[in-house]
């Protein structure tokens, strides 16, 4: 039985208030803190001074005076440091995102397999998860990066497996449609299609919860996703014309270039990250009663229904949390892409901080983005277990 703090008597002491006391504390400590920040803002601000290092990020309208080897968006030397540091920021996104789907589905089927009653399946499941857990992710970057360019021939000797593809050092080459409007109206197709997809699954959800009843979402959903999109594309014109890459002077011009270095980056992060997705899935799995499975089993429901309607619905609320840490994982991780020459966020800085001398900016920045990234991340996937929770009576 715990005991009842007794309230302190009105003759007590102030040294003898513990409530007092806590006061006293914590304002002292608040004291120090803001003490040693103004002790550390104002000897930096000392030093700058004396070296005539320059505060502030006025330099981001400058012109920025150097090639970022890979971008989405027109970029070139002559644009803003503004600009330049969007660049790795889009880099950066553009990463983490592919690599967060790709993670998300590789780890889900290795800890599947990692459970599997085949035992070739569940062994090999097994050697993945220990050896890219084992290995630096580094050192795998290092890996994937060196195989391009030492097993793969130059653009003047290019694999071409299939006419308009090419496999060289300088990544994969191939071609993709030209410019026209009826792309456009096939994107804005796909994004109806998503939209229907979305409240045609709380539809069936409903339906199936009143009814019993198991609506094909799948494949009507399949069929939203190729059908619209299609259909767009014969209203648009139907174009059929491709901007093909062509071999000039030491590179390939044209079409769709998937540099090395993005592939290396992605490859690394990805397999490394799904290694540990994959324990997550496994223990989510195993974490849900047996009997479960034997009851469904008892209605005749077939393994991949009982997989997907009983045991993963179940498994989630155990997966999300350390999930959405290794998915936050992925996205800090993928800061090493400047170790093999991609261009990212931090990659981009820091050629920025060694052109301008903008060193705490440059830091802040980075710190800023990165912070931004993963809180957005966490709020998504804390907003997902919110509605993924089975909800008791």
């Amino acid at each position: 039985m715990a005991l009842k703090q007794l309230p302190a008597s009105k003759n007590t002491s102030f040294w003898q208030d513990p409530d007092k006391r806590s006061i006293i504390y914590q304002v002292f400590t608040l004291g120090t803190v803001l003490m040693i920040g103004y002790y550390l803002f104002s000897n930096v601000q000392a030093n700058l001074e004396r070296q005539s290092i320059a505060t502030g990020f006025g330099f981001l309208d400058k012109e920025a005076a150097f090639e970022i080897g890979e971008s989405m968006i027109n970029y070139s030397a002559a644009d803003t440091y503004t600009k330049a540091l969007f660049v790795g920021i889009l880099n950066t996104l553009k990463v983490s995102f592919i690599g967060i789907i790709l993670t998300v589905f590789l780890g889900t089927v290795i800890g599947v397999a990692r459970l599997s009653s085949n035992w070739l399946i569940a062994k090999a499941a097994a050697i993945y998860i220990e050896v890219l857990q084992d290995i630096p992710i580094l050192l795998q970057l290092f890996l994937w990066y060196a195989i391009f360019y030492q097993f793969f021939p130059s653009p003047h000797q290019a694999l071409n497996p299939v006419d308009g593809v090419f496999i060289c050092n300088r990544g994969l080459v191939f071609g993709i449609p030209e410019s026209h409007p009826a792309h456009t109206y096939m994107l804005i197709a796909l994004l109806i299609a998503g939209i229907g997809i979305f409240f045609l699954r709380r539809w069936a959800g409903k339906r199936q919860a009143e009814t019993g009843k198991i609506f094909p979402l799948f494949s009507v959903s399949l069929l939203l996703v190729i059908l619209l999109p299609l259909a767009a594309w014969f209203a648009g014109g139907a174009p059929t014309a491709m901007n093909t890459p062509e071999l000039r002077g030491f590179n390939f011009t044209g079409g769709l270039n998937v540099s090395p270095e993005f592939t290396a980056l992605l490859m690394g992060l990805v397999l490394y990250t799904a290694a540990f997705v994959a324990e997550i899935v496994r223990a989510g799995i195993q974490s849900v009663n047996h009997g479960q499975t034997e009851a469904a089993m008892s209605i005749g429901l077939k393994q991949g229904k009982i997989l997907n309607l009983v045991i993963l619905p179940q498994a989630l609320r155990v997966i999300i949390p350390p999930l959405t840490s290794q998915l936050l994982n992925l996205t800090k991780n993928s800061s090493l892409a400047v170790a093999i020459g991609f261009p990212d966020f931090v990659a981009v800085t820091n050629t920025t901080i060694n052109q301008t001398g903008q060193a705490i900016e440059g830091i802040a920045m980075i710190m800023a983005v990165y912070l931004i990234i993963s809180l957005s991340t966490s709020v998504y996937m804390n907003w997902y277990n919110q509605k993924s929770k089975l909800v008791e009576r």
